[in-house]
């Protein structure tokens, strides 16, 4: 699933391409259950002349803001993907939400896994939208001592809790194993039992991890393509994600693979041990 890094490029590429265009027509949606709100038939017409002003992402959400109050929100969750055509490109079938602009291009949420989501939101929607993420990893209140205050008397272990978007939003299964690596902490750690150094060192990796994505395009597995159609290079730079058998870059052990809170989950057995 396309992490902080990867949606904040695709909503970046995507809005640098479409920013002060207006939305003719919602081309097809042959995928109803992809919106959840308001109904489909609401979702096409509401759309239909929209101008786009600005955009932005909030966890892993895509937004769009548009006119008269409006905010498309769209996920891309496991395979979804963003781009922007020509007028004369046709969709494919994994295609399953078209919108066409005023200008003849259009726009293709292709998904073949058909988890994608879209909702449009008035003002009262996205600050619900808002209200059900927690912090922002990257931003200047996400601070050492407000990692530490959402950790504290938290006994769940440490990875799941990385994954939850409702304490800290965007951080997916790759970025919270390539975190815990570089504060060589254990995924099954309990939270509450970092000491005041390791919640420093996470916090840290939590940071370097996100930034050096970004810096790299994003990290594209299998889907992920950003809004020009353009593959992330970070993949190449893991340390941990997707290192299964495959030495530790900073001790030489062996990676280990293991299964925590049903994700696959990748450590060093020397780095990252459990007291």
């Amino acid at each position: 699933m396309p992490e902080l890094p990867e949606v904040q490029h695709a909503a970046d590429s995507l809005g640098m391409q479409i920013v002060g265009a207006r939305i003719a027509c919602v081309e097809r949606l042959d995928w109803p259950r992809m919106v959840e709100t308001p109904a489909p038939d609401e979702f096409i017409a509401l759309l239909a002349g929209r101008q786009v002003r600005g955009w932005g992402r909030r966890a892993k959400w895509i937004l769009l803001d548009l006119d008269d109050g409006w905010t498309l929100a769209l996920h891309l969750r496991m395979s979804g993907s963003l781009t922007v055509h020509p007028a004369n490109a046709e969709p494919d079938r994994h295609t399953h939400l078209a919108l066409r602009l005023e200008d003849g291009r259009r726009i293709f949420f292709h998904d073949t896994r058909k988890f994608g989501r879209a909702r449009l939101l008035d003002a009262t929607g996205l600050a619900a939208l808002d209200a059900a993420h927690g912090a922002e990893p990257l931003s200047e209140t996400f601070t050492v001592e407000h990692l530490a205050e959402l950790l504290q008397n938290r006994k769940r272990a440490i990875k799941p809790l990385l994954l939850d978007q409702s304490v800290i939003a965007g951080i997916g299964n790759i970025y919270a194993d390539e975190a815990l690596w570089h504060a060589r902490i254990h995924p099954l750690r309990p939270a509450a039992d970092l000491s005041a150094s390791e919640v420093a060192a996470l916090h840290d990796g939590i940071r370097a991890v996100l930034r050096q994505a970004l810096a790299n395009g994003g990290s594209t597995l299998r889907d992920y393509r950003n809004s020009y159609g353009a593959r992330g290079t970070n993949q190449d730079h893991f340390n941990a994600y997707d290192r299964a058998g495959r030495p530790c870059p900073r001790c030489g052990a062996t990676i280990v693979k293991t299964v925590v809170a049903q994700r696959g989950t990748h450590y060093c057995p020397i780095c990252q041990t459990i007291p």
